[in-house]
């Protein structure tokens, strides 16, 4: 009845205001948006002008609830955004446009919030947490089991960052320093203090091996990398490092004790009072970190992120996904890892979420006891990370689980039916890439999809390119405010590369075959280099691994290709399974449909596939396996 008052008045020409959500929000994020007011605005064809205020959930009169921090006369930005309309679709009954005038009125409600995030650095967005959140809250804790809180974040990155300047001063603004560091709050310390004197930091991959971390600190041009004595003797990274060339380490340690009188009278005097005041004048457009890629089919590239990159993925991030103070993440990907670093560490520490760093995704024993222990609220993993978590873990120790998101490589059935009947938990799966800091797409509460890796975020644009030879789908090029400024490689080192596509200047082309359904679901279909051409048809490895899934779920599967002399190339599948045989696995591709081409002509039993340290699988070496094999 309401809905039908509303009408009226839109055709008479009055002004309507209305809450889609239908309700004051107890999150702080969005929250259910009702198809009515979406129907009606839809049917009426009345402009929509999208209105954000942001500030008035602080105040004692909010409905938010936990431990949200509440002021008398809380700051208040009101933001208004262009006129617009919503387009439906018209076929179909009654019932299904109107759902569609509610999934467009959600999208347009998520464009609001993301549109409406300020322009920042990292610094800056860290300091607008503290004002909002509070010196005194307590957010962060490591595998020391001390808990820190933003003024203690706050002098890890002012003295940091102030002493690791001191200590190179050959490194001026827009230089890059390398960091060899666990995933420890002083970490996220030092790398918010270098951004605040705009040096860049540059993500070392700890387990990528000697001869990986030498190209990496070629391509980006380092000649310093800060460490800790500790760690490297842990981590048994001295070899390591003794062999890189043209590079000097200094310790955090050895940072530590030259602090002088005059550095900590510059902390409590003036830098703690004013820390808005410390940081150089820096663009949104400047380079935040470098990070390199995972090197599974070559050798590493520096991927630079410019702040506007990463503070665009989180407010993509958070536009979907209703994270709330009163959540606790566990991270134990590393920060060296986009996944790692984007979601699982700065997205909690500059939205005032509770986060648990753990330095190893690889105690699969210990993972879940901590979950259980802290009582974390969201896990990031990959699907190996996943499965073997659900392996050891306790029926009970994620309990307290709201959100588990996948990421860095597909999400096998198996896993995702594990962890459903063992916790009662449904796996959010997610898509992206390094070079889009990370997330491009995800599957969300209130858009789910099994199968698909979730619809694209606010703010990307994408194009699909036909690729010869593959029916399904088309390359995925992507433009957005998330997208890298850049490459760094070993050939040109220090020099920044855009990113190339065919479709134009600015979009950067993934490599990845996916398919979009008409209600904007992402599925991927493959890799353009995992793909291998018998017979002169192109066939998919990863339809083949799933294939020896489907077979064996309970074992590591991994298909590369080898050459062939009479069909150009053969496919090899590695597997853990030691009955796994070509008779099963054509049967199962007889029963689901699939072509007898994607079934591997050799099969090799291997103990434990290849795994890189960002725990996806290590394909170059596998390549390497099956030229052999």
């Amino acid at each position: 009845m309401g809905m039908k008052r509303v009408v009226k008045l839109l055709e008479s020409g009055r002004p309507v205001m209305i809450f889609p959500e239908g309700r004051l929000t107890v999150t702080g994020s969005l929250m259910k948006v009702y198809d009515g007011p979406a129907f009606v605005a839809a049917k009426t064809r009345a402009t929509i002008v999208p209105v954000r205020l942001d500030g008035p959930a602080r105040s004692y009169f909010s409905r938010l609830s936990g431990h949200y921090p509440r002021r008398l006369l809380p700051r208040v930005t009101l933001t208004v955004l262009p006129p617009t309309h919503l387009d439906i679709d018209e076929a179909g009954n009654a019932k299904a446009r109107r759902q569609s005038a509610g999934d467009a009125m959600r999208e347009l409600m998520q464009n609001m919030v993301f549109n409406s995030r300020p322009s920042q650095t990292l610094y800056a967005a860290l300091c607008d947490a503290i004002d909002v959140y509070g010196r005194r809250r307590r957010p962060l804790e490591d595998i020391r089991q001390i808990e820190y809180s933003y003024q203690d974040l706050l002098k890890m990155a002012l003295m940091l960052g102030r002493l690791a300047c001191k200590a190179v001063p050959e490194a001026k603004e827009g230089d890059r320093i390398g960091l060899l560091l666990p995933n420890m709050v002083p970490t996220i310390g030092l790398l918010f203090g270098l951004s605040a004197h705009r040096r860049v930091p540059a993500m070392l991959n700890y387990t990528a091996g000697p001869d990986a971390l030498q190209a990496a600190c070629t391509a980006a041009c380092l000649r310093v990398i800060i460490t800790s004595k500790a760690f490297v003797e842990q981590a048994k990274l001295g070899d390591t490092l003794l062999s890189l060339q043209n590079v000097r380490v200094l310790y955090l340690e050895d940072l530590r004790a030259q602090a002088a009188w005059a550095d900590k009278v510059w902390l409590v005097a003036y830098a703690l009072w004013f820390p808005r005041w410390v940081e150089r004048a820096t663009s949104p457009e400047e380079a935040a970190v470098v990070l390199f890629t995972s090197g599974s089919e070559g050798k590493p590239k520096g991927v630079v992120l410019p702040h506007r990159a990463i503070l665009a993925n989180i407010a993509q991030v958070r536009a979907v996904v209703d994270f709330s103070v009163d959540d606790k993440f566990l991270n134990a990907l590393p920060i060296f890892h986009s996944f790692g670093l984007t979601a699982g560490t700065l997205l909690p520490v500059l939205t005032g979420c509770n986060l648990f760093l753990y330095p190893s995704p690889l105690h699969y024993r210990v993972i879940p006891e901590i979950a259980y222990d802290r009582n974390c609220t969201v896990l990031f993993g990959t699907s190996t990370f996943l499965a073997n978590y659900a392996k050891y873990a306790h029926p009970y120790d994620f309990y307290r689980l709201r959100h588990v998101v996948a990421g860095a490589e597909k999400l096998s059935e198996p896993v995702r039916q594990l962890w459903f009947e063992k916790f009662g938990l449904r796996i959010l799966e997610g898509y992206g890439a390094t070079e889009t800091a990370p997330v491009l797409a995800v599957n969300t509460p209130m858009a789910y999809r099994t199968g698909t890796v979730g619809q694209f975020l606010p703010g990307i644009e994408y194009r699909l390119v036909a690729v010869p030879g593959i029916e399904h789908g088309g390359l995925l090029h992507v433009r957005g405010p998330n997208v890298m400024a850049g490459y760094l490689r070993v050939d040109h080192p220090g020099i920044l590369e855009p990113p190339i596509s065919e479709v134009g200047g600015g979009w950067y082309s993934t490599g990845d075959v996916v398919e979009v359904d008409a209600d904007g679901f992402v599925k991927i279909v493959g890799r353009v280099k995992r793909f291998a051409k018998i017979a002169g048809e192109m066939v998919s490895l990863e339809v083949a691994e799933k294939l020896a899934a489907a077979v064996a779920p309970d074992g590591g599967h991994a298909v590369a290709s080898q050459p062939d002399a009479q069909k150009g190339e053969a496919l090899v599948l590695f597997t853990t399974t030691a009955t796994l045989s070509r008779e099963s696995l054509q049967a199962k591709a007889r029963e689901v449909g699939v072509a007898e081409l994607a079934v591997p002509r050799k099969i090799v039993v291997v103990e434990s596939l290849p795994l890189l340290g960002t725990g996806k699988t290590d394909y170059v070496t596998l390549k390497n396996w099956a030229e052999a094999a």
